[in-house]
């Protein structure tokens, strides 16, 4: 069957593209598959990421001089000339598929204007699954700032929660030393959400990192960093070796722990979140790690 004659799949974009722009056209409409000669494409102006990594762009090229492109590259006719065309989805195949060699590739082409492209490219982008959560959450503000969306509306152009896209975005409030963490790998996006909202979060990401503490850790650090303290008019200073005890019976346990000196004796509080953290103390208390 002749490329000319094959029905191109639905692209997984439709429903993404109608949900920021409601009178947008129907995914299939307008859109042809093509196989176009390499050099008539070029990078859009709505390419929503930065710079794309050589080693991870040999490896494409390489899987790409096996098996060919596996995914056609999204493209809309270039404004104003002829047989030349911007990328709005595939750049990084594109590029690779350069490196690989080739001299055609598969290309959907659709008729869109600069409001529905750069909704597209942003979409497309957000599906990706090798984006860092920074360039997510960048992506997310991106879209609600230039199409005014609830975030039920942007997790239903995404594919994603409402609970999702929110958590996400919060992370964009953390200080930009902690979000480069973030965007390289040395601290997940669990960790930041757990130190969004601390005195500071440069310090304990410091120490999340040092300590190779996990997630349910980190909670409790920054729930430990963030209870009040005593103003110091008229109570007694707290013993700083219990201050230390509750600090580290916290960490190891992963959840807020507090010693309470009564007399000879005193109590000690341990403050569960909700059903899932008391059970997964109950396992560790019983030995089950």
């Amino acid at each position: 069957m002749s490329s000319t004659t094959r029905k191109p799949p639905p692209p997984r974009l439709g429903r993404g593209l109608s949900a920021l722009i409601p009178d947008a056209p129907a995914a299939e409409d307008g859109t042809t598959l093509r196989t176009l000669p390499i050099e008539t494409l070029e990078p859009g102006p709505f390419q929503p990421r930065g710079g794309m990594d050589k080693a991870s762009l040999e490896e494409l090229a390489a899987s790409i001089r096996e098996h060919g492109i596996l995914q056609p590259i999204l493209a809309r006719p270039k404004p104003g000339l002829d047989n030349r065309y911007q990328i709005i989805g595939g750049e990084r195949r594109w590029r690779a598929a350069q490196a690989a060699q080739l001299h055609e590739v598969p290309v959907l082409v659709r008729d869109l204007g600069d409001r529905e492209a750069m909704a597209v490219g942003l979409v497309e982008n957000l599906q990706r699954q090798d984006l860092n959560a920074i360039e997510e959450a960048e992506g997310y503000r991106r879209l609600l700032d230039e199409f005014g969306l609830t975030q039920d509306a942007l997790g239903q152009a995404v594919g994603k929660s409402r609970s999702h896209v929110a958590n996400t975005l919060r992370l964009l409030t953390l200080p930009d030393p902690v979000r480069d963490l973030v965007a390289n790998g040395a601290l997940s996006a669990g960790h930041a959400r757990a130190i969004i909202g601390t005195k500071d979060p440069g310090r304990l990401a410091a120490q999340i990192i040092a300590r190779s503490l996990n997630v349910r850790q980190a909670e409790a650090l920054a729930a430990a960093e963030n209870r009040p303290r005593p103003s110091g008019t008229g109570r007694v200073e707290r013993d700083p070796d219990l201050a230390a005890l509750e600090r580290d019976l916290t960490e190891r346990l992963g959840i807020v722990v507090s010693v309470r000196p009564q007399g000879k004796g005193g109590e000690v509080v341990i403050r569960y979140r909700d059903l899932d953290q008391l059970d997964g103390l109950i396992r560790l208390l019983q030995g089950g790690g």
